[in-house]
């Protein structure tokens, strides 16, 4: 009796079989060598008589579990994502840009007596202009700053928010809004001289926001929302070391700031269409040990200790930063994370924070004391005179108590740059506090144009496989 013998042909392509298949298993994971286990399955039976198919089985089990070890073995733990591969380091990143000793020296030199820190987001787009982001951090540290006028952002937003969420029938940013006092502290608003008919509107609360960073126009707007919802919001959405617990440039009570004025809305034709009431929050926040400075002026004296932040606005740069790429790019965060705007609020904040000061009909500001790039620390310091044709910064920015801070979207249209930065810095090197002698003029603004600089001069030279099309932040402002 003959016995089955496999031929020359049939092994040939058993032992090329087994090479494509071991080659092809070294790059899959589990799941996926079950269906090519499969596949070899009846590529045996199409191929081969009985005895062979066993012969050929057995192999293939052989190499599914040899596979298996080499996909999930410790060899898959040297495998790294070519993106993660190519990116360096945060601190390789921002030793090579501070480079240059003239512009950065210094604040090196100093960057955890001034607190410095630094959040930088490289921006890659795709073929469908999508954003791929990589971010790179410098000294980003636990310790406690005054986020000063930088909570005026998260404020603005949520506005939009709430107003959405009322949902009533002619309720608008554009609606009429008066605010009445009935409590210890509060001020009532009845009119607002800077706009067309004098009307106060959450619209013009929120364009004076972003022009000139208007400290009234935000305490409005804080009263609006009431205490308690900007932080349930701001935590509901992750933020959850933020406390945003006064008005600005009022020194009211603790009491006083968690009790938020009446509010009422009414149509053109002077109806009242919602009235919301005096409120306040019964919220209970995390205890804070938040000290700064070696002292400060206290009534007149000075005090020889570090004064106590524990009770006042805390919101740190990630947060910031964070809050500023959800509004950039609303999916780049989960959608837990983003703040219940329509495209229409979107739009209208982002042409809010690029426009410069002059280009505003209402609120009108003096270009002698507003200049160009007021309220634009990233790239202009204190620069006033700048030709923006170019180049939008949509930004919010704050300094007090020595703090300045700047969270940035920064677009050249003409050359197809754009990325995100956001940065903080202490400018008070005597450590005293309330005594208005700050260094942001030659510490802080000059840091924050020589970065804003060093990062611009980076993306020019930076190879980028697809340019991006900015068109969608290119807004007509009102001059």
């Amino acid at each position: 009796m003959v016995k089955n013998q496999t031929s020359p042909l049939s092994l040939i392509k058993c032992k090329f079989t087994s090479k494509i298949f071991f080659s092809v298993c070294k790059d899959m994971g589990k799941s996926h060598l079950i269906i090519l286990l499969v596949i070899f399955g009846i590529y045996a039976i199409l191929q081969a008589n009985f005895t062979m198919i066993i012969r050929i089985s057995g192999r293939i089990l052989i190499l599914f579990f040899v596979g298996a070890f080499a996909a999930c073995g410790p060899a898959s733990k040297s495998v790294r994502s070519p993106q993660k591969e190519e990116m360096e380091s945060s601190e390789t990143f921002f030793n090579k840009l501070f480079e240059d000793k003239t512009a950065f020296g210094t604040v090196v030199s100093n960057k955890d007596a001034w607190n410095v820190q630094v959040i930088y987001t490289k921006i890659d787009r795709n073929s469908s202009n999508k954003p791929r982001l990589t971010t790179y951090s410098y000294n980003e540290r636990p310790g406690y700053f005054y986020p000063a006028s930088t909570v005026k952002f998260p404020i603005a937003i949520l506005s939009l928010q709430k107003l959405n969420e009322l949902k009533m029938e002619g309720i608008e940013k554009n609606t009429t809004m008066l605010t009445e006092a009935a409590y210890s502290g509060q001020t009532p608003v009845y009119n607002d001289p800077n706009t067309a008919d004098g009307r106060p509107t959450i619209e013009n609360y929120l364009r004076k926001i972003f022009l000139v960073s208007d400290n009234d126009a935000s305490n409005r707007l804080y009263e609006f929302l009431g205490q308690e919802y900007v932080n349930r919001e701001l935590h509901k959405k992750g933020y959850r070391e933020a406390q945003i617990l006064h008005r600005l440039a009022i020194g009211l009570t603790e009491d006083e700031n968690r009790h938020t004025n009446p509010v009422k809305f009414y149509d053109s034709s002077g109806k009242l269409i919602y009235s919301q009431e005096l409120r306040q929050s019964s919220l209970v926040y995390q205890t804070r040990k938040d000290f700064l400075g070696k002292g400060y002026y206290a009534n007149g004296s000075l005090v020889n200790a570090p004064m106590d932040f524990s009770k006042k606005n805390r919101i740190d740069l990630a947060s910031l930063h964070k809050i500023i790429t959800s509004l950039i790019f609303p999916g780049k965060v989960k959608a837990s994370e983003r703040f219940r705007l329509t495209e229409n609020d979107r739009n209208f904040l982002l042409e809010q924070m690029s426009m410069f000061p002059g280009e505003s009909v209402y609120p009108s500001y003096d270009t002698t004391e507003y200049y160009k790039a007021y309220a634009k620390f990233i790239f202009y310091g204190s620069q006033s005179d700048i030709t923006p044709e170019k180049i939008r910064i949509f930004n919010k920015v704050g300094n007090a108590y020595g703090q300045l801070i700047d969270v940035a979207y920064f677009c050249d249209f003409e050359n197809k740059v754009e990325f995100f930065v956001s940065a903080a810095i202490t400018c008070n090197t005597d450590g005293i506090l309330n005594d208005d002698k700050y260094d942001y003029s030659t510490i802080g603004y000059p840091f924050m144009k020589n970065l804003g600089e060093a990062l611009y001069a980076y993306e020019l030279k930076r190879t980028k496989k697809h340019l991006p099309d900015l068109s969608s932040f290119v807004y007509r402002y009102n001059k």
